[in-house]
Order: C-alpha cells, then structure tokens, then sequence
C-alpha cells in the first residue's frame, strides 16, 4: 500500500525539523492539504525523538490516509528502530544493500539514494522500491531523461531543489515521484505557526504533481 501511494500522490514531504515539538501539527496539516506520504529526518539533534515520533503521528493520523517514513537514515542500526517503531517506509541518503535487504524482509518500502546511473542500477537490482536521486540539485530534469532513456523501468524520485518551477519538468523527464522539503515548509510560516500558509504551499505542490498538470510519463 505504501508503494502505490507514494506512486499515487507522486510527492514525498521531507520533514526535517530542529525543534520536534510541533511535528505532529505540521502531519495533520500537510496530510489536510492533501500530503500523503510524510518524510521525517534523523538529522534532528534528538535523534530518538524523531524515531519514536513516527509511531505518535501514525497513532494521530487516520489509517490508510497517509503513510509515514523515516529519512537520512545511514545504516541498518537506524532502520532496525524506525521500523520498530512503525516507520511505513524508509529513505536513505546513500545506497545500502544491508539496509534494502531489511527492509525487503519486513515489508516496508525502501527509498535509498544514488547519484550515478551505476549506483542508481545498483540500488534498483538490490530491490529499491524507488531510488532516491540524490542531491537532483545540480542534475536537473534532463539527468533523469538522460538515465532513464536506456532503463526505462527505474522509479525514480528526484530530491534536492526541486520546486514549484521546475517540477513540471521533473515529470516531463519521467520522475515517478519527487522529494520536497526546505521548499514545503516556510521556516517564517513554521515561526509564526501560520498554518493556513503551510497548508496553501502545499495544496499548490499537490496541484502541481497530478498527472492533468504535466505532460510526462504516468
């Protein structure tokens, strides 16, 4: 179900916050706005917190209507308890076969990162449910047509700079899904605990990752 979901929606919401103390408000707004795969990071100082956050927002949150993963997660220690405590799917920043096979093993879909198109084929042989391309930033859209072009059946989720203006594009080059995170969440917004903004961003980056607003491949 995870999979398809994130296949569905085509956008992963990146979390990645210093100060925890809000996130079960910021899931409840971007699942409101429409979000339906929710991204939270390891790299907050408090890393515990952040893993065990996972299984108080799925407990706050309806079943089957988002799903939440844990991301920035570096070695299969780290995997081992954000599914443990519920994490639905799992994001790594580099490729590890370790980490893949475990997560294959129990179930939960797993999104690691790769650069190269030998580790992006790396990664996808080892069974990654989607790869992560990782930072897309100095790629650009045209990378993902270029690797794609001789292995069409890659899924892959550009992440790193990608925003409102160049997501269309992202998906005319065939992105299966996209990664957002500093773009999603205004740090002013989140100062302010405006969360009528942060719900409008993200009703727009909805908008803009269904398939009627791009041309590419569905």
């Amino acid at each position: 179900m995870t999979k398809q979901l994130i296949f569905q929606s085509r956008l992963v919401a990146i979390i990645r916050l210093d100060d925890l103390s809000a996130a079960t408000q910021i899931a409840d707004t971007l699942i409101g706005a429409g979000i339906r795969a929710l991204e939270f990071t390891l790299t907050n100082p408090d890393s515990p917190s952040a893993i065990k956050l996972i299984r108080e927002t799925n407990q706050a949150i309806r079943e089957g209507n988002a799903v939440i993963g844990l991301g920035s997660v570096r070695s299969l220690e780290e995997a081992k308890m954000a599914i443990d405590f519920g994490a639905q799917f799992i994001v790594s920043p580099i490729l590890s076969v370790p980490i893949i096979n475990y997560c294959k093993q129990n179930k939960v879909s797993v999104c690691p990162g790769a650069f190269t198109p030998t580790e992006i084929a790396l990664a996808w042989d080892a069974g990654a449910d989607i790869v992560k391309v990782f930072p897309a930033r100095a790629l650009g859209p045209n990378y993902i047509r270029d690797v794609l072009a001789p292995m069409p059946y890659l899924k892959l989720m550009p992440t790193g700079g990608v925003d409102l203006k160049n997501i269309a594009a992202y998906f005319e080059a065939g992105a299966a899904a996209i990664g957002i995170g500093g773009q999603l969440l205004d740090p002013i917004s989140l100062r302010n605990n405006d969360w009528n903004a942060i719900a409008k961003l993200a009703q727009q980056y909805v908008a803009a990752c269904q398939p009627e607003h791009t041309d590419g491949r569905k």
